[in-house]
């Protein structure tokens, strides 16, 4: 199968090199690339926190990022939205590390059944833009928590011409959607060749991502089992 990998680039070719093990053909789409702000890391995490979450591994590359001055807080309980972030964060150095099954609904609820009784609030290593569920779902079980928005994943603009060639010379058959913002921007670069792209499947990590989708692709739409890369490739 020819398949574009909608990731920002450091994640998509670690995909590509999975995608081409199983014998597909991938196509390096990225829709958006990371900018950093370690500054703003450094003051929360200086802050008065009881430990940390992160729902995406690129807020641990921000940590990362500090090196030695990261030392201090590697001993924190960090809680991980899924496998990959957990993975992230024991490469960075976390030593407890509290992994949930992939969604941020799904952390909201491991955080509560830990913490009925923090002195200090929670600090949320957050990402702009993103989908409110973590932090609604935290409101609603009354956790404490603050937000420092560590990181934005900003657009990546293509010309029309560049879109076509990618998508339809030779036609793909298979989108990996991976998160709302790259399904919403995926469809906009997508729009002007809507009938041309009538069979391709749109392989979402979740039902979250899949409401991004126009109407008239919902029968080609395909939702992960669970939400990581494994439940994504389960359905190529």
């Amino acid at each position: 199968m020819r398949v574009v990998v909608t990731r920002p680039e450091n994640s998509a070719r670690r995909t590509a090199e999975r995608l081409q093990n199983l014998g597909h053909q991938p196509v390096l789409l990225p829709l958006t690339r990371a900018v950093h702000h370690p500054e703003i890391a450094e003051a929360a995490l200086a802050g008065p926190h009881s430990a940390l979450a992160v729902t995406s591994a690129e807020a641990v590359r921000v940590l990362s990022s500090r090196g030695e001055r990261l030392n201090p807080y590697l001993s924190q309980t960090l809680y991980a939205v899924g496998e990959t972030t957990a993975k992230a964060a024991e490469e960075a150095g976390f030593r407890d590390i509290r992994s949930g099954a992939g969604t941020g609904a799904e952390l909201t609820e491991l955080i509560a059944s830990y913490t009925s009784d923090l002195d200090a609030p929670l600090l949320y290593l957050a990402g702009k833009p993103r989908s409110p569920k973590f932090e609604d779902g935290m409101h609603a079980k009354g956790v404490p928590f603050v937000t420092a928005e560590v990181y934005e994943m900003t657009p990546i603009a293509y010309d029309e011409v560049f879109i076509r060639d990618i998508l339809l010379d030779p036609p793909v058959d298979a989108i990996l959607l991976y998160s709302r913002e790259n399904a919403r921007l995926f469809c906009g670069f997508a729009a002007p060749h809507l009938k041309e792209l009538a069979s391709v499947q749109f392989v979402c990590l979740s039902g979250n991502v899949a409401e991004i989708i126009p109407p008239e692709f919902h029968r080609n739409i395909k939702i992960a089992s669970h939400p990581d890369e494994d439940g994504v490739f389960a359905l190529l």
